[in-house]
């Protein structure tokens, strides 16, 4: 297939041929149970790939943490998957729940990177502590995930309060990044208490749009500030805030605003038909298997908004 041809081509068609000749045989499922009617078991298969036998997963499921040992960061990957496929839930998440009890920190939240990563490749923006502190980046989206699913665990109190406490300093003002915002928003829209969750996602929504971590005019983005350690272009736009019209992200942003986000998300489609990362591609395998997960995130949003992919 020629360039012409494949411009010829919907989205979803384009970014098929890009997962058959790019992507692992997780994301080949996840693309196919998504767009091409596939089941779930499949998915739930190739994901099992990764789980280890301390209930976590490992293998580099997060592209970017390579070695087989089990990850915070990984599991929230998994959870992901599981969250996106109607199976969150069940025996796997009790052992899920159990790995994370194990590796939480004093304060019962989990850190972004366990100690047992030592000697495994990493991104070099990843440092490997031999104690490291409670993080939002990795607690966030594993708590908000498990509270949207139902999920009642023991490890889920302390975790619920470490969020709550830490959310609400991002909503006072305290100094952040798009990424940890992202995973204060994942919290925020499985939390159990739906109105506290409302108030702090106002407030974080102004400190965000007063701190510049979103990029509302595309054409301007180069105005912005860019987070320390951030690579050269990696912005963040209100889609990244809001994948889902029900998120309580999507209400920081104007209908105006939404949709130039969305404008530029899927012009970032490429000849290949997959999107590209915006951060750093330290090794050459960790960006080709970083991108087919970047391309059905894309496809999803876009067709969460009310965007034509097909």
């Amino acid at each position: 297939m020629d360039r012409t041809e494949a411009a010829s081509l919907a989205p979803c068609a384009r970014a098929e041929q890009f997962v058959w000749l790019t992507a692992r045989v997780l994301e080949q499922h996840r693309f196919a149970f998504h767009f091409l009617n596939g089941g779930a078991d499949p998915v739930e298969a190739a994901l099992a790939a990764y789980e280890r036998a301390d209930g976590g997963f490992g293998h580099a499921l997060e592209p970017d943490l390579r070695g087989p040992v089990s990850q915070p960061l990984h599991t929230a990957q998994g959870l992901r998957v599981l969250d996106s496929i109607g199976r969150c839930g069940g025996q796997r998440v009790e052992r899920i729940c159990r790995y994370l009890t194990r590796v939480s920190t004093p304060d019962g939240a989990l850190p972004a990177v366990h100690p047992s990563l030592r000697g495994y490749p990493a991104a070099p923006w990843i440092p490997v502590r031999d104690h490291p502190p409670s993080a939002l980046l990795a607690t966030g989206p594993v708590v908000g995930l498990l509270h949207g699913n139902e999920v009642w665990h023991a490890w889920l109190f302390r975790a619920t309060d470490f969020c709550w406490a830490a959310v609400g300093a991002l909503a006072d003002g305290a100094r952040t990044h798009p990424y940890e915002v992202q995973a204060a928003v994942a919290f925020l829209d499985g939390a159990p208490d739906r109105p506290r969750a409302e108030v702090l996602a106002e407030r974080l929504g102004r400190s965000v749009r007063e701190q510049r971590l979103v990029v509302l005019d595309p054409d301007r983005a180069a105005d912005h500030p860019l987070p320390e350690g951030y690579a050269p272009g990696e912005y963040h736009y209100a889609y990244d805030f809001a994948r889902t019209p029900d998120s309580l992200g999507r209400r920081w942003f104007t209908d105006a605003e939404m949709e130039r986000s969305l404008d530029l998300l899927a012009a970032a489609q490429e000849t290949d038909g997959g999107w590209p990362i915006r951060w750093r591609a330290w090794a050459p395998g960790t960006a080709l298997e970083s991108r087919p997960i970047v391309t059905i995130e894309a496809l999803l949003t876009l067709r969460a908004h009310g965007r034509e992919i097909a």
